[in-house]
């Protein structure tokens, strides 16, 4: 397989961002969705709405998310529409819960590892191409959380993420937190998930991923540590797996002392396997060529 080409700028500004857009050659045609974290409510590193401005009125994009299976702010419509305003995303942007009101829409994965159907939410069918915007950043499940994470248990209905939390067992997210799977279950669902959000996608599909506040704890933790590291850049891609894999890089090749704080996070939950089981079923390349920008 050729080696997917991966943009990177080390300039972070919301002008690098278009940039970075402009690199892959795309255009994302139609209704554009638009996939990002809102932050869950006292979470101080989510990328925030004045950052993303103008890159989704760029792709005249809708502001995309979904509801969650943890206690939180963010678990009911209700709630995540409250925290989306208090968070400033209404204020700038149109904005689809899409898992608002069931049912949710299916997507069939014959070739997954682990599960074979993806559950997500229904507004989905409402978007021609979709934008995925992530903050890579660790994770105190998955290991880190980047372009991947953001395809799977981002795009997935509350039920969905609980179907990919347990590895295809349960949908009720009350049952799922005591009888977790095998952890690499659950990374292998992961990215089972993700592939069928890059099926349905097809070629309207694109991922920058910023490499800012980088803590070992996801958006998605009310309360988090710190960034660990420097700011590192922008990446830009085509390809999913391509972009993790060289966030993940360039953190390794980092002479930052605060990697090890975040390699460890990512090897205790081993993470790469995500990485390694996309692969595997061929939606993406783990090489890449790394194209600086200016």
């Amino acid at each position: 397989m050729e080696k997917s080409k991966v943009y990177f700028t080390k300039e972070i500004t919301p002008e690098s961002v278009i940039k970075m857009y402009e690199k892959l050659g795309v255009k994302l045609n139609g209704k554009v969705a638009v996939k990002l974290h809102s932050g869950e409510e006292g979470n101080q590193n989510y990328l925030r709405p004045e950052f993303v401005k103008n890159i989704v009125e760029h792709v005249g994009g809708t502001v995309v998310e979904c509801n969650t299976a943890y206690e939180g702010e963010r678990n009911s419509t209700k709630k995540h529409e409250k925290l989306m305003e208090k968070h400033g995303w209404t204020k700038y942007f149109d904005v689809d819960i899409m898992d608002a009101e069931g049912p949710d829409m299916k997507l069939d994965i014959p070739n997954g590892k682990v599960i074979k159907e993806n559950f997500v939410g229904k507004n989905m069918k409402n978007y021609d191409s979709m934008l995925v915007l992530s903050h890579f950043k660790g994770h105190p499940m998955g290991g880190y959380g980047g372009a991947l994470k953001q395809l799977s248990i981002g795009c997935a209905s509350s039920e969905g993420k609980s179907w990919i939390h347990s590895a295809g067992r349960e949908k009720d997210q009350t049952k799922i937190w005591d009888n977790l799977p095998e952890q690499d279950l659950f990374l292998e669902s992961m990215a089972d998930a993700a592939s069928s959000v890059v099926e349905y996608f097809k070629d309207n599909i694109v991922f920058i991923n910023v490499m800012c506040n980088i803590s070992v704890d996801c958006d998605c933790c009310a309360v988090a540590e710190d960034p660990c590291i420097k700011d590192i850049g922008i990446l830009a891609s085509t390809d999913p797996i391509a972009i993790d894999q060289a966030c993940i890089d360039l953190v390794y090749n980092s002479n930052d002392p605060g990697k090890e704080h975040f390699i460890e996070r990512v090897e205790s939950r081993h993470g790469i396997h995500t990485i390694e089981a996309a692969s595997q079923l061929g939606f993406g390349n783990r090489e890449y060529e790394l194209i600086n920008v200016d």
